[in-house]
Protein backbone atom coordinates (compact mmCIF):
# COMPACT_ATOMS: atom_id res chain seq x y z
CA UNK A 1 0.00 0.00 0.00
CA UNK A 2 1.00 3.63 -0.45
CA UNK A 3 0.85 5.37 2.91
CA UNK A 4 1.34 8.99 3.92
CA UNK A 5 1.96 9.87 7.54
CA UNK A 6 1.47 13.53 8.46
CA UNK A 7 3.61 14.58 11.41
CA UNK A 8 7.21 13.69 12.18
CA UNK A 9 6.99 13.60 15.95
CA UNK A 10 7.50 10.47 18.03
CA UNK A 11 4.38 8.60 16.88
CA UNK A 12 4.68 9.62 13.24
CA UNK A 13 8.32 8.63 12.78
CA UNK A 14 7.91 5.29 14.55
CA UNK A 15 4.81 4.45 12.49
CA UNK A 16 6.48 5.50 9.23
CA UNK A 17 9.56 3.34 9.83
CA UNK A 18 7.56 0.30 10.94
CA UNK A 19 4.98 0.39 8.12
CA UNK A 20 7.83 0.73 5.64
CA UNK A 21 9.54 -2.30 7.19
CA UNK A 22 6.41 -4.32 6.35
CA UNK A 23 6.92 -3.61 2.65
CA UNK A 24 4.65 -0.60 2.19
CA UNK A 25 5.73 2.59 0.43
CA UNK A 26 5.62 5.31 3.07
CA UNK A 27 6.02 9.07 2.81
CA UNK A 28 6.49 11.12 5.96
CA UNK A 29 5.08 14.64 5.63
CA UNK A 30 5.83 17.72 7.69
CA UNK A 31 5.87 21.46 7.01
CA UNK A 32 9.12 21.85 8.97
CA UNK A 33 11.85 21.60 6.33
CA UNK A 34 14.64 21.41 8.91
CA UNK A 35 13.08 18.30 10.50
CA UNK A 36 12.55 16.72 7.09
CA UNK A 37 16.17 17.30 6.07
CA UNK A 38 17.44 15.71 9.28
CA UNK A 39 15.19 12.67 8.87
CA UNK A 40 16.43 12.27 5.29
CA UNK A 41 19.93 12.09 6.75
CA UNK A 42 18.83 9.49 9.27
CA UNK A 43 18.93 11.92 12.17
CA UNK A 44 16.11 11.26 14.65
CA UNK A 45 15.30 14.30 16.84
CA UNK A 46 14.83 12.13 19.94
CA UNK A 47 16.31 8.96 21.39
CA UNK A 48 14.34 5.77 20.89
CA UNK A 49 16.00 2.31 20.79
CA UNK A 50 16.15 0.66 17.32
CA UNK A 51 14.47 3.58 15.56
CA UNK A 52 17.47 5.25 13.92
CA UNK A 53 18.70 1.98 12.45
CA UNK A 54 15.24 1.14 11.10
CA UNK A 55 14.81 4.63 9.67
CA UNK A 56 18.11 4.51 7.80
CA UNK A 57 17.50 0.96 6.58
CA UNK A 58 14.06 1.68 5.12
CA UNK A 59 15.23 4.85 3.38
CA UNK A 60 18.16 2.97 1.84
CA UNK A 61 15.71 0.34 0.55
CA UNK A 62 13.55 3.05 -1.03
CA UNK A 63 10.48 2.17 1.03
CA UNK A 64 10.52 5.35 3.13
CA UNK A 65 10.93 8.99 2.16
CA UNK A 66 10.14 12.41 3.62
CA UNK A 67 8.74 15.58 2.08
CA UNK A 68 7.20 18.94 2.88
CA UNK A 69 4.88 18.87 -0.18
CA UNK A 70 1.29 17.82 0.40
CA UNK A 71 0.63 17.10 -3.27
CA UNK A 72 3.60 14.76 -3.51
CA UNK A 73 2.70 12.92 -0.32
CA UNK A 74 -1.09 12.72 -0.61
CA UNK A 75 -2.00 12.29 -4.28
CA UNK A 76 -0.96 8.62 -4.58
CA UNK A 77 -1.63 7.52 -1.01
CA UNK A 78 -4.37 5.01 -0.33
CA UNK A 79 -4.00 5.64 3.38
CA UNK A 80 -3.30 9.02 4.97
CA UNK A 81 -2.48 8.97 8.68
CA UNK A 82 -2.67 12.16 10.72
CA UNK A 83 -0.19 11.85 13.58
CA UNK A 84 0.34 15.47 14.60
CA UNK A 85 0.45 16.85 18.12
CA UNK A 86 -2.65 17.75 20.09
CA UNK A 87 -1.40 20.10 22.80
CA UNK A 88 -3.69 21.00 25.66
CA UNK A 89 -5.82 24.10 25.17
CA UNK A 90 -6.19 26.74 27.93
CA UNK A 91 -9.28 24.94 29.27
CA UNK A 92 -7.32 21.69 29.53
CA UNK A 93 -8.94 19.87 26.62
CA UNK A 94 -7.05 18.71 23.53
CA UNK A 95 -6.33 21.49 21.05
CA UNK A 96 -7.17 20.13 17.59
CA UNK A 97 -5.73 23.00 15.55
CA UNK A 98 -2.93 20.89 14.02
CA UNK A 99 -5.32 18.04 13.21
CA UNK A 100 -7.73 20.46 11.54
CA UNK A 101 -4.91 22.21 9.65
CA UNK A 102 -3.66 18.84 8.38
CA UNK A 103 -7.16 17.90 7.21
CA UNK A 104 -7.57 21.21 5.38
CA UNK A 105 -4.20 20.85 3.67
CA UNK A 106 -4.57 17.23 2.58
CA UNK A 107 -8.15 17.48 1.27
CA UNK A 108 -7.45 18.98 -2.20
CA UNK A 109 -5.03 16.15 -3.06
CA UNK A 110 -6.96 13.12 -1.81
CA UNK A 111 -7.11 10.07 -4.01
CA UNK A 112 -10.53 8.50 -4.70
CA UNK A 113 -11.49 6.12 -1.86
CA UNK A 114 -8.51 7.12 0.27
CA UNK A 115 -8.80 6.42 3.98
CA UNK A 116 -7.93 9.33 6.28
CA UNK A 117 -6.90 8.02 9.68
CA UNK A 118 -6.46 9.96 12.89
CA UNK A 119 -3.73 8.45 15.02
CA UNK A 120 -3.33 11.57 17.15
CA UNK A 121 -4.93 11.42 20.58
CA UNK A 122 -8.27 13.19 20.20
CA UNK A 123 -11.54 13.25 22.16
CA UNK A 124 -14.62 11.31 21.03
CA UNK A 125 -16.59 13.20 18.42
CA UNK A 126 -13.54 14.49 16.52
CA UNK A 127 -13.96 12.40 13.37
CA UNK A 128 -17.21 14.03 12.11
CA UNK A 129 -15.59 17.45 12.51
CA UNK A 130 -12.62 16.40 10.42
CA UNK A 131 -14.89 14.88 7.78
CA UNK A 132 -16.69 18.22 7.46
CA UNK A 133 -13.37 20.03 7.05
CA UNK A 134 -12.27 17.66 4.27
CA UNK A 135 -15.60 17.70 2.43
CA UNK A 136 -15.38 21.46 2.03
CA UNK A 137 -12.23 21.07 -0.07
CA UNK A 138 -12.70 17.90 -2.10
CA UNK A 139 -15.27 16.14 -4.29
CA UNK A 140 -13.74 12.67 -4.12
CA UNK A 141 -15.20 9.86 -2.07
CA UNK A 142 -13.10 9.24 1.02
CA UNK A 143 -13.31 7.33 4.27
CA UNK A 144 -12.17 8.05 7.81
CA UNK A 145 -11.07 6.00 10.79
CA UNK A 146 -9.51 6.25 14.21
CA UNK A 147 -6.38 4.21 14.87
CA UNK A 148 -5.07 5.11 18.34
CA UNK A 149 -1.53 4.20 19.33
CA UNK A 150 -0.62 2.54 22.61
CA UNK A 151 3.17 2.92 22.52
CA UNK A 152 5.59 3.08 25.42
CA UNK A 153 8.54 5.39 24.95
CA UNK A 154 11.73 3.42 25.29
CA UNK A 155 10.25 0.37 23.55
CA UNK A 156 8.11 1.95 20.83
CA UNK A 157 9.57 0.07 17.86
CA UNK A 158 9.20 -3.25 19.65
CA UNK A 159 5.67 -2.33 20.78
CA UNK A 160 4.63 -1.38 17.26
CA UNK A 161 5.98 -4.61 15.80
CA UNK A 162 4.54 -6.69 18.65
CA UNK A 163 1.31 -4.98 19.70
CA UNK A 164 -1.03 -6.25 22.41
CA UNK A 165 -3.93 -5.32 20.14
CA UNK A 166 -4.84 -3.17 17.17
CA UNK A 167 -7.85 -0.92 17.78
CA UNK A 168 -9.68 0.21 14.63
CA UNK A 169 -12.44 2.76 15.01
CA UNK A 170 -14.62 2.95 11.91
CA UNK A 171 -18.12 2.38 10.52
CA UNK A 172 -17.52 1.20 6.95
CA UNK A 173 -16.77 -2.47 6.05
CA UNK A 174 -14.27 -1.37 3.38
CA UNK A 175 -12.26 0.51 6.00
CA UNK A 176 -12.27 -2.40 8.43
CA UNK A 177 -11.18 -4.82 5.71
CA UNK A 178 -8.40 -2.55 4.46
CA UNK A 179 -6.98 -1.81 7.90
CA UNK A 180 -7.24 -5.44 8.96
CA UNK A 181 -5.16 -6.38 5.93
CA UNK A 182 -2.67 -3.60 6.69
CA UNK A 183 -2.13 -4.93 10.20
CA UNK A 184 -2.33 -8.66 9.45
CA UNK A 185 1.48 -9.13 9.63
CA UNK A 186 1.42 -8.13 13.31
CA UNK A 187 -0.67 -11.21 14.15
CA UNK A 188 -2.32 -9.22 16.95
CA UNK A 189 -5.89 -9.28 18.15
CA UNK A 190 -7.87 -6.68 16.21
CA UNK A 191 -10.59 -4.78 18.05
CA UNK A 192 -13.16 -3.30 15.66
CA UNK A 193 -15.25 -0.57 17.26
CA UNK A 194 -16.94 2.76 16.63
CA UNK A 195 -14.53 5.71 16.25
CA UNK A 196 -15.75 7.20 19.53
CA UNK A 197 -14.96 3.97 21.34
CA UNK A 198 -11.46 3.80 19.84
CA UNK A 199 -10.74 7.38 20.88
CA UNK A 200 -12.10 6.79 24.36
CA UNK A 201 -10.07 3.58 24.67
CA UNK A 202 -6.81 5.51 24.27
CA UNK A 203 -7.72 7.94 27.04
CA UNK A 204 -9.08 5.16 29.24
CA UNK A 205 -5.93 3.06 28.93
CA UNK A 206 -3.60 5.86 29.97
CA UNK A 207 -5.94 7.13 32.69
CA UNK A 208 -6.17 3.65 34.18
CA UNK A 209 -2.40 3.16 34.23
CA UNK A 210 -2.01 6.60 35.82
CA UNK A 211 -4.63 5.56 38.37
CA UNK A 212 -2.61 2.46 39.33
CA UNK A 213 0.46 4.62 39.93
CA UNK A 214 -1.52 7.15 41.96
CA UNK A 215 -3.26 4.41 43.95
CA UNK A 216 -0.06 2.61 44.92
CA UNK A 217 1.48 5.93 45.93
CA UNK A 218 -1.43 6.51 48.29
CA UNK A 219 -0.94 3.06 49.80
CA UNK A 220 2.81 3.74 50.09
CA UNK A 221 2.06 6.88 52.09
CA UNK A 222 0.07 4.78 54.55
CA UNK A 223 2.91 2.26 54.77
CA UNK A 224 5.24 5.09 55.77
CA UNK A 225 3.04 5.65 58.83
CA UNK A 226 2.38 2.09 59.97
CA UNK A 227 5.56 0.06 59.47
CA UNK A 228 4.40 -1.86 56.40
CA UNK A 229 6.64 -2.18 53.33
CA UNK A 230 4.96 -1.25 50.05
CA UNK A 231 7.00 -3.87 48.16
CA UNK A 232 5.63 -6.57 50.47
CA UNK A 233 2.12 -5.24 49.91
CA UNK A 234 2.59 -5.31 46.13
CA UNK A 235 3.75 -8.92 46.28
CA UNK A 236 0.83 -9.94 48.50
CA UNK A 237 -1.87 -8.36 46.34
CA UNK A 238 -0.18 -9.39 43.10
CA UNK A 239 -1.16 -13.03 43.44
CA UNK A 240 -4.78 -12.02 43.04
CA UNK A 241 -5.45 -12.63 39.34
CA UNK A 242 -7.86 -9.70 39.29
CA UNK A 243 -5.04 -7.37 40.34
CA UNK A 244 -1.72 -8.81 39.18
CA UNK A 245 1.88 -7.97 40.05
CA UNK A 246 2.52 -5.82 37.00
CA UNK A 247 2.59 -2.05 36.70
CA UNK A 248 2.87 -1.05 40.34
CA UNK A 249 5.32 1.85 40.48
CA UNK A 250 5.43 3.59 43.85
CA UNK A 251 7.47 6.75 43.51
CA UNK A 252 7.22 10.40 42.57
CA UNK A 253 4.16 10.04 40.39
CA UNK A 254 3.62 9.56 36.68
CA UNK A 255 5.23 11.75 34.02
CA UNK A 256 6.06 11.79 30.34
CA UNK A 257 4.31 13.16 27.29
CA UNK A 258 1.15 11.05 27.57
CA UNK A 259 -0.10 10.25 31.08
CA UNK A 260 -0.20 13.79 32.53
CA UNK A 261 -1.58 15.25 29.31
CA UNK A 262 -4.20 12.55 28.73
CA UNK A 263 -5.43 12.51 32.33
CA UNK A 264 -5.73 16.31 32.36
CA UNK A 265 -7.53 16.30 29.02
CA UNK A 266 -9.92 13.55 30.06
CA UNK A 267 -10.62 15.42 33.29
CA UNK A 268 -11.21 18.65 31.34
CA UNK A 269 -13.44 16.79 28.89
CA UNK A 270 -15.48 15.42 31.80
CA UNK A 271 -15.94 18.93 33.15
CA UNK A 272 -17.02 20.18 29.74
CA UNK A 273 -19.84 17.62 29.61
CA UNK A 274 -20.88 18.26 33.24
CA UNK A 275 -19.30 15.11 34.69
CA UNK A 276 -16.66 16.87 36.75
CA UNK A 277 -17.27 15.04 40.05
CA UNK A 278 -15.12 12.04 39.23
CA UNK A 279 -11.88 10.25 39.98
CA UNK A 280 -10.04 11.72 37.00
CA UNK A 281 -9.88 15.23 38.43
CA UNK A 282 -8.58 13.91 41.77
CA UNK A 283 -5.89 11.75 40.15
CA UNK A 284 -4.44 14.78 38.41
CA UNK A 285 -4.53 16.80 41.63
CA UNK A 286 -2.76 14.10 43.66
CA UNK A 287 -0.06 13.67 41.02
CA UNK A 288 0.55 17.41 40.88
CA UNK A 289 1.09 17.50 44.65
CA UNK A 290 3.25 14.38 44.86
CA UNK A 291 6.79 15.72 44.41
CA UNK A 292 6.52 18.65 46.84
CA UNK A 293 4.87 16.43 49.45
CA UNK A 294 7.72 13.92 49.40
CA UNK A 295 10.48 16.50 49.28
CA UNK A 296 8.97 18.36 52.22
CA UNK A 297 9.02 15.15 54.24
CA UNK A 298 12.64 14.42 53.27
CA UNK A 299 13.66 17.94 54.24
CA UNK A 300 12.75 17.20 57.82
CA UNK A 301 14.58 13.85 57.83
CA UNK A 302 17.88 15.12 56.44
CA UNK A 303 17.93 18.40 58.35
CA UNK A 304 17.00 20.72 55.50
CA UNK A 305 18.23 21.15 51.94
CA UNK A 306 20.13 24.39 52.49
CA UNK A 307 23.78 23.95 51.52
CA UNK A 308 23.40 20.27 50.73
CA UNK A 309 25.20 18.88 47.69
CA UNK A 310 22.69 16.68 45.89
CA UNK A 311 23.14 14.29 42.96
CA UNK A 312 19.91 13.78 41.03
CA UNK A 313 20.30 10.62 38.98
CA UNK A 314 17.92 10.12 36.07
CA UNK A 315 16.50 13.20 34.36
CA UNK A 316 14.21 11.62 31.75
CA UNK A 317 10.73 10.56 32.80
CA UNK A 318 11.64 6.86 32.36
CA UNK A 319 14.62 4.76 31.16
CA UNK A 320 15.55 4.37 27.48
CA UNK A 321 14.30 7.76 26.37
CA UNK A 322 15.57 11.34 26.39
CA UNK A 323 12.06 12.70 26.89
CA UNK A 324 11.91 15.05 29.89
CA UNK A 325 8.34 16.22 29.46
CA UNK A 326 6.69 16.11 32.89
CA UNK A 327 9.68 14.15 34.24
CA UNK A 328 10.06 14.10 38.04
CA UNK A 329 13.42 15.83 37.66
CA UNK A 330 11.72 18.94 36.26
CA UNK A 331 10.01 19.41 39.62
CA UNK A 332 12.58 17.88 41.96
CA UNK A 333 15.51 20.00 40.81
CA UNK A 334 13.72 23.41 40.92
CA UNK A 335 12.45 22.53 44.41
CA UNK A 336 15.96 21.64 45.60
CA UNK A 337 17.45 24.84 44.15
CA UNK A 338 14.70 26.92 45.71
CA UNK A 339 15.52 25.39 49.08
CA UNK A 340 19.24 26.12 48.85
CA UNK A 341 20.71 22.88 47.54
CA UNK A 342 23.57 22.57 45.06
CA UNK A 343 22.56 20.08 42.40
CA UNK A 344 24.32 17.90 39.85
CA UNK A 345 21.98 16.17 37.42
CA UNK A 346 23.07 12.94 35.78
CA UNK A 347 21.51 11.09 32.86
CA UNK A 348 23.02 8.95 30.09
CA UNK A 349 20.85 10.49 27.35
CA UNK A 350 19.35 13.85 28.33
CA UNK A 351 22.31 16.10 29.14
CA UNK A 352 21.98 18.02 25.87
CA UNK A 353 18.23 18.63 26.25
CA UNK A 354 18.13 19.09 30.03
CA UNK A 355 19.00 22.83 30.00
CA UNK A 356 15.92 23.46 27.84
CA UNK A 357 13.77 22.12 30.67
CA UNK A 358 15.82 23.28 33.67
CA UNK A 359 18.29 26.09 32.89
CA UNK A 360 21.71 25.48 34.43
CA UNK A 361 23.10 28.09 36.84
CA UNK A 362 25.84 28.45 39.41
CA UNK A 363 24.06 25.95 41.68
CA UNK A 364 23.11 23.44 38.96
CA UNK A 365 25.15 21.44 36.48
CA UNK A 366 24.52 18.41 34.27
CA UNK A 367 26.83 15.51 33.47
CA UNK A 368 26.97 12.15 31.71
CA UNK A 369 29.65 11.02 34.17
CA UNK A 370 28.02 9.16 37.05
CA UNK A 371 31.25 9.07 39.04
CA UNK A 372 31.52 12.86 38.87
CA UNK A 373 27.85 13.31 39.76
CA UNK A 374 28.04 11.43 43.07
CA UNK A 375 31.47 12.63 44.21
CA UNK A 376 31.31 14.50 47.51
CA UNK A 377 27.52 14.47 47.74
CA UNK A 378 25.42 14.78 50.87
CA UNK A 379 22.38 13.24 49.18
CA UNK A 380 22.15 10.81 46.28
CA UNK A 381 18.77 10.86 44.60
CA UNK A 382 18.15 7.78 42.44
CA UNK A 383 15.18 9.16 40.55
CA UNK A 384 14.84 6.99 37.42
CA UNK A 385 15.89 3.35 37.04
CA UNK A 386 18.39 3.60 34.21
CA UNK A 387 20.52 0.40 34.30
CA UNK A 388 23.61 2.59 34.55
CA UNK A 389 22.24 3.74 37.90
CA UNK A 390 20.73 0.54 39.32
CA UNK A 391 23.90 -1.49 38.65
CA UNK A 392 26.33 1.11 39.99
CA UNK A 393 28.40 0.43 43.11
CA UNK A 394 27.76 3.53 45.21
CA UNK A 395 30.24 2.53 47.89
CA UNK A 396 32.81 4.54 45.90
CA UNK A 397 30.83 7.71 46.73
CA UNK A 398 30.85 7.14 50.48
CA UNK A 399 32.51 9.82 52.61
CA UNK A 400 32.97 8.42 56.13
CA UNK A 401 33.49 11.89 57.57
CA UNK A 402 29.82 12.83 57.18
CA UNK A 403 26.31 11.43 57.10
CA UNK A 404 25.11 10.80 53.57
CA UNK A 405 21.58 10.02 52.44
CA UNK A 406 20.45 7.76 49.63
CA UNK A 407 16.92 8.43 48.34
CA UNK A 408 15.62 5.48 46.34
CA UNK A 409 12.72 7.11 44.50
CA UNK A 410 11.70 3.95 42.63
CA UNK A 411 12.52 1.26 45.24
CA UNK A 412 15.15 -0.27 42.97
CA UNK A 413 17.76 -0.88 45.66
CA UNK A 414 17.97 -3.19 48.63
CA UNK A 415 17.84 -1.10 51.84
CA UNK A 416 20.31 -3.52 53.39
CA UNK A 417 22.74 -3.09 50.50
CA UNK A 418 22.55 0.69 50.68
CA UNK A 419 23.21 0.51 54.43
CA UNK A 420 26.25 -1.68 53.75
CA UNK A 421 27.56 1.07 51.50
CA UNK A 422 27.27 3.37 54.51
CA UNK A 423 24.32 5.55 53.49
CA UNK A 424 21.12 6.38 55.34
CA UNK A 425 18.40 4.83 53.17
CA UNK A 426 15.08 6.48 52.27
CA UNK A 427 12.66 4.62 50.02
CA UNK A 428 9.04 4.96 49.02
CA UNK A 429 6.62 3.40 51.49
CA UNK A 430 9.35 1.37 53.19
Amino acid sequence: MNICIIGTGFVGVVAAAVYASLGHTVIGLDVDLAKIEKLRQGIVPFFEPQLKELLIEQQSLGKLSFTTEYKVAISNSEIVIIAVGTPSAPDGQADLKYVVASAESLAPFLKEKAIVIIKSTVPPGTLPKIEDVIRRKTQVKFFTASLPEFLKEGSAVHDTLNPDRIVIGATDPFVFATLEALHAPFEAHIVKVRPESAQMAKYAANAYLATRITFINQIADLCEKNGADIQDVIEAIGYDKRIGKHYWYPGFGYGGSCFPKDVKELAAYSRAINEEHNLLNKINELNEQRVAKLLDSYKDRIGGWQGKKVAVLGLSFKPNTDDMREAPSTRVIPYLLEHGAMVTGYDPKTVEVAPHFIPANEHLSFTEDLNAAVEGTDVIFSLIEWPEITTYDFSSARNKDKTQWFIDARNQFSPARVSEWGFEYIGIGR
